[in-house]
């Protein structure tokens, strides 16, 4: 079931989000749909207290790493191959 959302916008706004919908080649309704979309997919989730506690947690572990100067010329090796 669809649900009808109204936005309010000024009128030089909706000429750039129609000008946009012309060049991306959709109706103007398909490219709100589309920006919305990517605008919820691109939202943080959850909150920088939990984000930090797994950074913290994970940099405890202590996991075999070879110095940063080899490691570059590793990746230079491994890019002429």
């Amino acid at each position: 079931m669809s649900t009808r959302l109204q936005v309010v916008v000024d009128e030089a706004e909706l000429a750039r989000f129609r000008a946009a919908s012309d060049r991306a080649g959709t109706t103007l309704s398909e490219w709100a749909r589309q920006a919305l979309r990517q605008a919820e997919h691109g939202a943080a989730t959850g909150d920088a207290g939990t984000k930090l506690d797994a950074i913290y947690a994970a940099s405890a572990y202590d996991f075999p790493a070879p110095d940063i100067d080899d490691m570059i010329a590793e990746i230079h090796r491994g890019a002429s191959m």
